[in-house]
Order: structure tokens, then sequence, then C-alpha cells
């Protein structure tokens, strides 16, 4: 299982990448962190600098086909940087489109929405969200993991770092399908 792991530059919650990322090592999978640059990104807990960590390809040089799913992990200023750029609306999209599950916890259903990828489907996200992803056409709901099967592909949310447990289990067990 090869996972997508994209992230901006500056501003993702530490906690939302690294969890996920084990979890996908320990599921026997290789995860690859991408970026919209090449050198290193700067994580967060919460307000705090935290770890830095290596980039292993830019979102020019990617192709989903080289993936089996993506994970989006949040902060604010992560899916907020990230829902700026056309080439990453464009990746995810693609994601969509070829029918590959998705992963998205916190703020990163912001970067759903710019993809316009949430109407019809069922979510959850940081509860500032919730007026955004009904917007958008879709359905915001208060629970710790949703698995979303409408649409191409299967979409997992979670609300927040607290749900970092069931959204691991349940991101691996969906991606292995």
């Amino acid at each position: 299982m090869q996972v997508a792991f994209l992230v901006a530059p500056a501003g993702v919650e530490q906690s939302e990448l690294t969890e996920p990322w084990r979890a996908v090592n320990a599921a026997g999978g290789t995860p690859t962190l991408i970026s919209t640059r090449s050198g290193r990104i700067q994580a967060f807990h919460h307000l705090d600098k935290a770890d830095t960590f290596p980039v292993d390809l830019t979102v020019d040089a990617t192709s989903i086909t080289d993936f089996d799913g993506l994970v989006l992990p949040g902060g604010v200023a992560n899916p907020d940087a990230l829902r700026l750029d056309k080439g990453v609306i464009s990746l995810i999209a693609s994601f969509f489109t070829a029918g590959k599950p998705v992963a998205a916890i916190c703020h990163a259903p912001w970067i759903l929405i710019e993809a316009d990828v949430v109407r019809g489907r069922t979510l959850t996200s940081w509860p500032s969200l919730r007026t955004d992803i009904r917007n958008a056409g879709g359905e915001w709901v208060d629970r710790q993991v949703v698995v979303c099967t409408k649409g191409p592909n299967t979409l997992v949310t979670s609300r927040k770092p607290g749900d970092l447990d069931a959204f691991c289990a349940t991101l691996t067990k969906e991606f292995a399908r």
C-alpha cells in the first residue's frame, strides 16, 4: 500500500501527520511526503513550532498512479495554504476521479471543498468547518470518524487530534481494501 501524504511547507499539525504515517507503516504500507516545494516542511503542535520533515516529492512531480490512497493532515495553516494551489486541487480531484481512497482530518476538508468533491458526501471535520461543508453540498456530522462511500471513492474523515486512534485504524483498514 503506497500512501501519499500531502502537506504545505509550513503549518501542518504534527500529530495529524506523524500518527497516520506510523499507522500506514505499521500496516505494511509505504508513506510518501508530498508538498508544493522541495526541501523540508514545518510541523506545529497547535501554534508552537515542532519538527521538520523532508519532502519526498513535489506536487508537480507526483503521479496518482504511484499511490493507492491520499492522506490530508490538518491544522489550520496546512489546508488553508494548500487550497490556494491549483496543482494541489487538481491532484486531489484526480484521486477522487480515479476512485482511490482519501482521508482528511481536522481542517483538511477545506481542501476537499475547494476541489469540489464534498457535494453529496457525509463527512466530519473540526466543528468550525460545518457551515463550509454544508454550503459546498456536503452533510456534516459530529462523529469521531466517518467513512463515506457515496461517490467514486471512499472518504475517511475525523474531527481532531483526539480522534487520531480511530482515524488511523479506519484509514488503514479502508486503504487496504
